[in-house]
Parts: structure tokens; C-alpha cells; sequence
């Protein structure tokens, strides 16, 4: 698996603009849609100067170029027979037929389809069934589509430039992760009935789901409903979000539309971990089903692209991991198709830091307590009639999660030391080659507020398959009884300076 900072520090080397398309919308809108290139590929729309130091990360952008889709970026639903987490929103179904790439675009295809062969089943969106292809006991034989990016990625600008289909069917721009959702946009262009507060033909949806357990909808943490001066199947806009570690900006032809802050929503900000695209799609029922006579309809994306920017913390790709967000990934394994954003189930995929039985006892992700994210490692501590029963307490992550090269280095983490009588030593091992650290002197530190702590090391090799990280807190460093509690959040890993 590779930890390593994947993301170089790109300088721009020369800029121009071309292909300058004005388009005139209702209420007499005019846009102007120039794409800004470098060198080193597109920049953001709504930072053509690239003042933030985007990187575009090629690895899950597309460009929609050649006639089929890139099966080396995107998972296909229902390719092969093959469907991840569902198959679309009943009673529509996604079929793969449905993904065609030409001119230079993506299009999600939506077509009323008799003799397609619906699965026998039914989904439960929320406390309604459906049954695939049939619509209050009425045949409604609609397919569509659906793709999802194999790779994930934590924090950046995400854009597309998109047209939704004309029909009463959705187009959506959204993410999801290990416990939340991203839904940069959801349109529908021709909803049948109307619906104080819900979708219209110029609503420009953005919502954010929390979908850590118990999982019971309505999961909406937060949104914003954005009212836009024409019609979304009229012609081509440009849609981004910017996700920051505690911020979320929404973008419309490259303005600023609205935004979030961690510090005002608390345990609300779910958006922590890393995250898959994807394009699609559906029927929302509840707004309405398309007739026959106006499909096909087709969802249109000229392009989709991600940017991040570069860090020096060899970590960084696995931050939310090292910062007891959520799991680890191993993306050269395929996710489990039935793995939902839910599921905190271990499998080669996803993993998370290991506690044995006598360490569960005295350490745990803790929710609420944080110098990021949401979650930190709390040690618990004991009173004055207790004592560590262990000879130490080990948070362990799983073999392969590290990948460093050769070099001098400086491990860092933030601490948070209760008042009373806190351990003096944090030890930590990096598994293969095995390199003992210890963060030492934490009674001389501040109390109850977050503070850095960091030792230096050098390797000699570079990692083996097995290197991994163990956290420990030892008795031999406790008081006897009455031991104070302790937070641990955001380890980095960082070249020596």
C-alpha cells in the first residue's frame, strides 16, 4: 500500500485560455465558460489563477475522451452483472448500456426499455419498497446508469461541467465515504408534482449525509438549496465544491455560492474521510416518473475532475486514518460490492486500528474530543482504588499501512494531557524495519489543550510488506492508582528538515 505523498508540487509554468463558449439562458443569463490549461493540465474554474496550488489528481479526473469508458478509473453498475451497494433507485435500474462516451462526453442514458430483463427484487428506500422496473403494480420498464470511481480521495475541488436530461429523471454530481455522503448536486429539470422545498427545475441542490450507526433517515446533516436563473437541462454549467479539512464551498460557473465551517456545525461535519465519485441517474418517485414519451433522456458530463494540493506529511493520503477518523484503505484490493458507508466491518478493503481485550478496557476512538476531524484516541485513565491492569495498553494498525522510504524523519502527533498525574511517555514502533520512539517529558507539557509532540528517526531501508504503526501507553510509566486521562489525534510522518 502506498502512504507516500502522492501529490508533487507543481509550478506553473505558462497559462492561456481558450475556447471561449457564451451561451444566453432564461432570465437572459450569460455565461462565459473558458477553460484555463497550464502545462500540467486544467485548473479549477473558480481559481483560474490557481492561487490555492491545485494538483490535479489524474488518477480519478476524466476528460471523457475515445468511445467507452476508462475500466481502469470506473466501476461500471451492473457491468458484468456485477453491482456495487445497489442497482439504482426503484423501480429504475441501472444498466450498463446506459454509459456511452462520445464527443468528447460522458452520457448517463435513461431509456424506457420493455423487454429488459429487471431484477426480481425490490429496494427499500426509506419505510417504501419498489419493485425494479414496475411503479405502483404498473410495469415502468426505465433503465439508467451509474459509475463510480475506483479510487478515493481525502479533501480537494471536485468539478464538473454537466447538463441534466430533460425528463423527469435526476442528475447527480456526489461522493460517498466510509459513514457520509457528499451530494454535490442533485437536478431534476421536469419534476412531475411540486413539492414545497424539494427539487424544481432550477434547484441546484447540495446535501451532506451522516451515516454512521444507528443509520435511521432522515440522515441529512446539512445543505443548501440554490435557486438558479434557468432550467437545469437547458444547457452546460460548470459545478464545484471545495472540500477543506473543516470547510465546505459551493461553486456555480466558477462563483462562490455558499459555504460551511466545521466550527459552526460540531459533530455535524461528517465530511472526514476519503471519498469515491459518483455520476448518475434515478427516478425520485416521490417527484414524479418519467413517460414514456419523453425518453430517452440523457444526463451529459463534458469532464470531471479532481485537484488537491500537495503536503509534505508522508501520511497525508491516510490522514483520516492517523487521525482515528475512520479506516484505512488498500485500493490495490476491490471494495466489497455489497459495502455500504456504514459498514465498519474489517475486509481487504478497509481496516482499522486494532485493540486487544486488555487495551479495549483503557483505550477507544473517541467521538467529540478532537484537534481534527471529529474523533481522537482517548486513553480513559483509572481512580484512586484502580491500577492498569495490563502491562500496557497497544492501539494497533494493520500490517502494510505504512510505506516509507529510506530517510531521516520526524514522527509528530497533537496530545491532549488532563490535569493530575499523566504517564511521562507515548512509545511508538513502527513494525518493519522495527523502530523503537517514544514521545517523551509529557508531565512537563501544557494541560487541557491540544499540543504538539514530535521525535525524530532515520531508516536505513525502506518498508517491508509488513511495516505497520503500535501506540502504546506502558504501566511501568503510569502512577499506581489515579492516572489522568489523555487524547491522542493527527500523527504525521514528515522528511527532516
Amino acid at each position: 500500500m502506498n502512504n507516500t505523498n502522492n501529490y508533487l508540487l507543481i509550478f506553473i509554468l505558462s497559462a492561456f485560455t481558450f475556447s471561449t463558449i457564451s451561451c444566453t439562458q432564461k432570465k437572459e443569463e450569460k455565461i462565459v465558460t473558458e477553460k484555463t490549461v497550464t502545462n500540467n493540465g486544467p485548473l479549477p474554474f473558480s481559481d483560474p489563477e490557481n492561487t490555492g496550488g491545485w494538483v490535479l489528481n489524474e488518477e480519478i479526473s476524466d476528460e471523457f475522451e475515445g468511445t467507452s469508458i476508462d475500466t481502469t478509473k470506473w466501476f461500471v453498475e451492473g457491468q458484468n452483472g456485477d453491482y456495487y451497494i445497489w442497482k439504482g433507485r426503484a423501480p429504475s435500474q441501472y444498466a450498463p448500456h446506459n454509459v456511452i462516451v462520445e464527443d468528447g462526453k460522458l452520457k448517463i442514458v435513461t431509456q424506457w426499455e420493455p423487454d429488459y430483463n429487471f431484477a426480481k427484487e425490490s429496494y427499500a428506500d426509506g419505510a417504501h419498497k419498489d419493485t425494479y422496473g414496475v411503479h405502483e403494480g404498473k410495469p415502468l420498464p426505465v433503465t439508467t446508469a451509474a459509475i463510480v470511481s475506483k479510487k478515493r480521495f481525502l479533501n480537494g475541488y471536485m468539478e464538473v461541467k454537466s447538463k441534466a436530461p430533460k425528463a423527469a429523471m435526476t442528475a447527480a454530481f456526489w461522493a460517498i465515504g466510509y459513514e457520509q455522503e457528499l451530494d454535490v448536486y442533485e437536478q431534476l429539470a421536469v419534476p412531475k408534482i411540486a413539492k414545497e422545498g424539494s427539487i424544481s427545475h432550477n434547484t441546484n441542490r447540495t446535501a451532506i449525509h451522516d451515516w454512521s450507526p444507528p443509520s435511521v433517515r432522515p440522515t441529512k446533516a446539512f445543505g443548501y438549496d440554490e435557486t438558479v436563473p434557468y432550467t437545469t437541462s437547458d444547457d452546460f454549467h460548470i459545478y464545484g465544491v471545495e472540500w477543506g479539512e473543516d470547510y465546505l464551498k459551493i461553486f456555480r460557473d466558477g462563483k462562490f455560492v455558499h459555504g460551511f465551517i466545521q466550527d459552526e456545525l460540531g459533530i455535524d461535519w461528517v465530511l472526514n474521510n476519503p471519498m469515491e465519485v459518483w455520476l448518475d441517474s434515478e427516478i425520485f418517485k416521490w417527484l414524479g416518473v418519467p413517460h414514456k414519451e419523453e425518453l430517452p433522456a440523457t444526463f451529459e458530463v463534458e469532464y470531471m475532475r479532481v485537484w488537491q494540493k500537495p503536503s509534505d506529511n508522508l501520511l497525508v493520503k491516510d490522514r483520516a486514518f492517523y487521525g482515528f477518523e475512520g479506516p484505512i484503505l488498500f485500493e490495490e484490493n476491490p471494495r466489497p460490492l455489497d459495502m455500504v458507508p456504514e459498514d465498519s466491518n474489517p475486509n481487504d478493503y478497509q481496516k482499522f486500528w486494532i485493540f486487544d481485550e486488555g487495551s479495549s478496557k483503557y483505550l477507544k476512538i473517541h467521538e467529540g474530543h478532537y484537534a481534527s476531524g471529529v474523533e481522537s484516541l482517548k486513553f480513559s485513565g483509572y481512580g484512586k482504588n484502580e491500577h492498569l491492569e495490563v502491562d500496557k495498553v497497544v492501539a494497533k494498525a494493520p500490517e502494510g499501512s505504512l510505506n516509507i522510504p529510506a530517510g531521516d524523519y520526524t514522527l509528530s502527533a497533537k496530545v491532549w494531557l488532563d490535569q493530575g498525574r499523566i504517564t511521562d511517555s507515548i512509545h511508538v514502533t513502527l513494525m518493519n524495519p522495527k523502530t523503537e520512539l517514544v514521545f517523551n517529558g509529557l508531565k512537563e507539557l501544557p494541560r487541557k489543550q491540544w499540543v504538539n509532540v514530535n521525535t525524530d528517526f532515520s531508516r536505513q531501508e525502506v518498508s517491508g510488506d509488513t511495516d505497520g504503526m503500535v501506540i502504546e501507553i506502558r504501566k511501568e510509566d503510569l502512577p499506581e492508582t489515579k492516572a489522568a486521562k489523555l487524547f491522542i489525534d493527527d500523527i504525521s510522518i514528515k522528511k527532516k528538515k
